[in-house]
């Protein structure tokens, strides 16, 4: 057999096994007989070509040099599962036993997609078999990963509004970059939240929610995939007001009791939505639909009041109540992040939950990225970075001189203790005319 031949084998051999596990028990007999034989094929492929690679390459199946371009069931069903799991690739290795293949075909076929596949290997057992990243992925920088964000919710979004249950698959793979960038970068997918499109408001805010949400779970200490959950849930939870009346949801004007009697349905019919979707969890089906409950739970919607949600939701809801202050709207004047905190403060212990809320406030800093502020020099500058161990070491962009002079390219300068450089106060960025996206990379 040669390469070509053996490698679609493989294939369909997977295909088969996963395929056997639709049909049988995991310990029917037949279950373990694809298993077998896909060892078989597998430990035989890998005495001459090890490690062996499989992954997609732009949405098409490849195994080493073999591009499976044209159509295949058993092709196009292994793409689909590895979008389930956000998976780019795997590799194959020497020694591969057949416990392993077999508990590798049981994740393929009762994985979540919210789990870390390679996290979830290893839990199994699995040694010879583990995730591979695409190139192209590796050094995405926080504003490419928000504008794949924003793509995937006009995506959902426009599936709703044509009658039709959205994918998970893109919001699933999307949401792990953004948690891959809130463990390592926290402040820099946090600055991107500024980003604001005022004529889409519920558009982007979805994605604002879904970062700042992340900021908050990333400073109560939340791992991995209880990250990945409340991504998810934040970049969902409005997706029942595209189920309002249009001319509701953008009224500039105080709602009437009925109108809002309108949108207090969105949860509800939002938790309905995401509950159609693949692979979404209770815990995301609860924040779409408790994001409005507030912590003392006196909120919306009134039938969900005395359910037992995620303690997810009230992390989401921080997120969706700064988001909401910091943007402007024909009806408010944004707040300034400062300003904000001292908002959500206020809300502590009533509408916020008053742990999580102290911890968000704390990862902050006393000036958090996307704060104009004025230095004791008198010059005008913008918050870029915040060390996220230490917060009262920043990186700020100079904007304007001692003497009110614009500087033009911005100059980059650290603060910490040990500069002559420190804050005094913050400066509203509309008294100065100041857009900070502009200075956000």
């Amino acid at each position: 057999m040669n390469d070509t031949d053996h490698q679609l084998q493989i294939i369909l051999c997977i295909s088969a096994a996963t395929k056997g596990l639709k049909l049988y028990p995991s310990t029917h007999p037949e279950v373990g007989r694809q298993t077998r034989r896909l060892t078989e094929q597998l430990v035989t492929y890998l005495r001459h070509r090890s490690p062996m690679k499989i992954g997609l390459l732009e949405k098409t199946l490849f195994l080493d040099d073999q591009l499976f371009s044209d159509p295949h069931p058993a092709a196009e069903e292994l793409v689909r599962q590895f979008e389930r799991f956000g998976i780019d690739g795997l590799e194959f290795n020497r020694g591969l036993t057949d416990e392993e293949v077999r508990q590798f075909i049981l994740l393929l076929h009762d994985g979540s997609p919210h789990t870390d596949f390679g996290q979830a290997m290893n839990a199994r057992g699995i040694r010879n078999i583990r995730p591979i990243r695409a190139e192209a992925d590796e050094g995405e920088s926080p504003r490419a990963i928000y504008g794949r964000a924003l793509e995937v919710v006009d995506r959902i979004f426009h599936d709703v509004r044509m009658g039709t249950v959205p994918s998970s698959t893109e919001a699933v793979k999307t949401v792990k970059s953004m948690v891959h960038m809130t463990l390592t970068d926290p402040h820099a997918l946090f600055a991107m939240s500024l980003l604001k499109d005022y004529d889409n408001y519920t558009f982007t805010h979805s994605v604002n929610v879904a970062v700042l949400a992340l900021t908050v779970g990333r400073a109560c200490g939340l791992n991995e995939e209880e990250l990945r959950v409340l991504g998810l849930g934040g970049l969902l939870h409005d997706i029942g007001k595209l189920k309002v009346d249009w001319n509701i949801i953008n009224k500039p004007g105080q709602l009437t009791d009925e109108e809002f009697e309108q949108i207090k349905l969105h949860p509800t019919t939002g938790a309905d939505l995401v509950a159609k979707m693949e692979g979404v969890t209770p815990a995301v089906i609860d924040i779409v639909l408790g994001h409005h409950l507030r912590y003392n739970r006196e909120g919306y919607p009134a039938d969900a009041r005395g359910r037992n949600v995620s303690p997810l939701v009230d992390m989401a809801t921080i997120a969706d109540t700064y988001d909401a202050i910091t943007t402007l709207r024909s009806y408010q004047r944004p707040m300034t992040p400062r300003q904000a905190v001292d908002r959500l403060l206020e809300l502590s212990g009533s509408s916020l939950h008053p742990d999580y809320l102290a911890a968000f406030v704390e990862f902050l800093g006393p000036y958090p990225v996307g704060s104009l502020v004025r230095l004791n020099s008198n010059e005008i500058a913008l918050v870029v970075w915040v060390d996220p161990e230490n917060r009262d070491n920043l990186r700020v962009k100079l904007l304007f001189d001692g003497d009110g002079n614009r500087i033009e390219p911005p100059e980059p300068v650290e603060i910490d203790g040990a500069t002559r450089r420190s804050i005094v106060a913050e400066v509203d960025p509309f008294s100065r005319n100041i857009r900070v996206t502009d200075y956000l990379d």
